[in-house]
């Protein structure tokens, strides 16, 4: 499998394009915000010659979703996100605003990840595991063969997701991250929505909210 990583809207969101030797691809967390930002990820899928599937996301935030509608209107493929973050793109505009950035209609969801286990193209599979904190409905994306994980806003290099807006909530985050992130072992991969990639094993020793936890053996776990 490989990875590209596309970064997009003044938010700086990573959009990730994944594919393998069948050329079939998989968004995720579409967020080309612009006409010129969408025509870049046509261009690139063009130049690779790869067949988008699926567009899928790992949590509702607008800033990871602005090029989703773009992508189901030019390739007709499913939009694959968690219906308890159905609330996140009903209220996609005002957050908009809040930062200044205009936003178009939201997309449908075709395929709900909150009962959803597994996604697919070409010969890949991406294993849907539940990290709810950041929002309620929020997943990562897991290839266990290739040992790469796709956090969106859970966990981060060195941070982990805010847990101050609408639907965050931190022991929920971190009971994520103890509980189903740290236990896909130090050398897991991880490319998260923003900033740059890392791996559990770093995290583990260096990123200062997962240190805390672990150093005072809270039990997020439960």
């Amino acid at each position: 499998m490989k990875v590209a990583t596309l970064i997009f809207n003044p938010i700086g969101e990573n959009t990730y394009v994944l594919w393998d030797d069948s050329n079939e691809c998989a968004i995720i967390d579409c967020g080309a915000s612009t006409p010129a930002e969408q025509a870049t990820l046509d261009n690139f899928i063009a130049e690779h010659q790869l067949k988008p599937v699926v567009a899928v996301n790992t949590h509702g935030h607008f800033d990871h979703v602005l090029g989703v509608n773009h992508l189901k209107r030019c390739y007709n493929i499913p939009f694959a996100c968690s219906t308890k973050d159905q609330y996140l793109l009903d209220s996609a505009a005002a957050a908009g605003n809040v930062y200044g950035i205009p936003t178009s209609d939201m997309p449908s969801i075709d395929i709900d990840l909150a009962t959803t286990v597994e996604v697919y193209f070409g010969h890949t599979t991406l294993r849907v595991i539940p990290t709810p904190g950041h929002t309620p409905g929020g997943v990562t994306l897991l290839n266990a063969e290739e040992q790469v994980a796709f956090t969106g806003d859970t966990l981060f290099r060195e941070s982990i997701g805010r847990t101050d807006l609408e639907g965050g909530d931190y022991p929920t985050l971190m009971r994520s991250i103890l509980g189903a992130l740290l236990p896909l072992g130090d050398a897991m991969k991880i490319f998260p929505g923003h900033a740059e990639s890392s791996t559990i094993g770093h995290e583990s020793m260096y990123n200062p909210f997962v240190v805390e936890a672990l150093q005072e053996q809270i039990n997020y776990k439960n």
